[in-house]
């Protein structure tokens, strides 16, 4: 079986048979990748990608402080795995403190460029039915994808959607995009959703993965849910980090701080 970059196997899933607008109730285990981070009372805040036992993948501007919260303290954040409602309570479920959030050192905040982040678990997750990693892609989405037009994403939306959610969507062409939004889409971005409106990336939903699947039926992780303009609305599809041009930054950083390499990029972390 082809497995990832640290060879173990990936994008499977062995479940039994920002709320997406438009989207359904997933299954539980659908999805066992997902991953809910969470502060105190103000409850889930942004998803986030499983991509090892110790490595969760999110957006860089989940960490970003406001005026009343200090989103970049490391301390106050826990991720939660094997959810299926938001506050779910049971065994399945899988919570560690947050370790270490590494933004990518060229993360532009007013553009929302390279907007990606990887966070290391205090400790490591065993994989179970309900949390499995999925796959990093190193070629383009076009490459990896057996259906390109379409992926499946799913997330949480803090107040509209207390349960897991799923939707279909289609990949838009990045000159349509990038038209769309003014030029405002740069090389590291794409697009998905539908350009009539009714599915989209929602509040909430930041930081959450854009699935798709590749050859052998594994699933990849094709984006990271980044910015819009409001939710589901016409010719406004969501915009998403392009996950295989920021490759080499999660692998890097990844086999770093996991002893395994050394560092290609200056690393950089928010204040703890």
């Amino acid at each position: 079986m082809k497995t990832d970059i640290l060879n173990f196997p990936c994008g499977k899933r062995q479940f039994k048979k920002n709320r997406i607008v438009g989207g359904e109730d997933a299954q539980s285990g659908k999805w066992p990748w997902q991953a809910s981070l969470q502060i105190g009372a103000h409850g889930h805040v942004c998803g986030a990608s499983v991509i090892s036992k110790r490595w969760l993948v999110s957006a860089a501007h989940c960490f970003l402080d406001s005026d009343s919260i200090r989103y970049g303290k490391i301390m106050l954040w826990r991720a939660y795995m094997g959810l299926r409602t938001v506050n779910e309570k049971s065994n399945h479920v899988v919570m560690r403190a947050i370790k270490r959030i590494i933004v990518h050192p060229q993360y532009d905040q007013s553009i929302s460029d390279y907007d990606i982040a990887l966070l290391e678990l205090e400790t490591p997750v065993f994989f179970s039915e309900l949390v499995q990693p999925i796959c990093l892609p190193m070629t383009s989405i076009i490459e990896i994808c057996t259906t390109v037009i379409s992926a499946t994403f799913v997330f949480f939306l803090g107040h509209l959607a207390r349960t897991l959610q799923e939707a279909r969507v289609r990949i838009i062409n990045q000159s349509i995009c990038s038209k769309l939004y003014d030029d405002l889409i740069t090389s590291r971005m794409l697009c998905a959703g539908n350009l009539n409106g009714g599915i989209d990336a929602c509040q909430g939903d930041s930081g959450g993965p854009l699935a798709c699947t590749g050859k052998g039926n594994r699933w990849y992780l094709a984006g990271i849910v980044s910015w819009g303009e409001g939710c589901a609305r016409r010719n406004r599809p969501g915009v998403y980090t392009k996950m295989n041009l920021c490759f080499r930054f999660a692998a890097t950083s990844w086999l770093f701080f996991s002893g395994l390499s050394s560092p290609v990029f200056f690393l950089r972390s928010p204040n703890t």
